[in-house]
């Protein structure tokens, strides 16, 4: 195990839609990229999905951040997604892997990839899936896979072997990089670090406990004995 954030191998994507939380975590050295997708941009309370996405490039512009498609007709999909990857140099451009409807989006990547687009493949969430995205990725093109190894253990699963497997089936493509998307807890960055993984999105409930990594767990105990205590007093608890 680690014993401080500093011996992660793993780079750190900071995932979210608020532009000043945005900006302050572009500007730390761990942070290597940055994500975002719609819905963290509805809960936001972005309105202009456009206006938002430049005026985010005009703030971080030395870092990797990931827009996301959102038409559900694939001609479409690649039509946002050239409109996307011309709006900066560091974009890569969210593509899901199926539409709502659960078509693969297969074509799209393909089409996308011969061009030159830097992709991120999302909403993975089986090796099947996995595979057919690395088939679909031209050699030269530089893409993220974006697993959802939170969602995966949601269900009960455990995410690792099916990420290891991920890895060996992405060696055919030197060019992509496996994210494990919608860490549950700062464990899953020590576990992804641990497997290889390439890449890791966390918000910014994660980020923040990246200081205690290594923390001594007697310590940890006193402070939360203290925590109990501080606040049973200041309530004026009494029986």
């Amino acid at each position: 195990m680690p014993s401080s954030s500093n011996d992660l191998k793993i780079k750190i994507f900071a995932d979210g839609a608020d532009l000043p939380t945005m900006v302050e975590m572009s500007k730390k050295p761990f942070i290597r990229g940055l994500t975002t997708n719609p819905t963290l941009m509805r809960k936001a309370g972005i309105n202009d999905y456009k206006k938002f996405a430049k005026e985010v490039l005009v703030e971080i512009q030395d870092k990797p951040i990931s827009f996301e498609v959102f038409s559900d007709d694939l001609i479409e999909m690649i039509d946002q997604a050239t409109e996307i990857a011309s709006w900066g140099k560091n974009v890569n451009v969210k593509i899901p892997v199926t539409n709502s409807k659960g078509v693969e989006t297969t074509k799209v990547v393909r089409e996308l990839s011969s061009q030159g687009v830097a992709l991120n493949i999302t909403a993975i969430l089986t090796t099947t899936q996995v595979r057919s995205v690395v088939d679909s990725l031209d050699g030269n093109s530089i893409a993220f896979i974006s697993v959802f190894a939170g969602r995966i253990a949601d269900t009960g699963r455990d995410p690792i072997p099916l990420m290891q497997e991920a890895l060996k089936i992405m060696k055919d493509k030197p060019k992509s990089e496996l994210i494990w998307a919608s860490p549950r807890e700062l464990l899953n960055v020590i576990q992804a670090d641990a497997i290889g993984c390439h890449v890791i999105t966390a918000t910014s409930d994660i980020l923040k406990k990246l200081d205690i990594i290594g923390k001594d767990l007697s310590q940890y105990s006193l402070e939360t004995v203290k925590m109990f205590r501080d606040d049973a007093v200041a309530s004026g608890y009494s029986i």
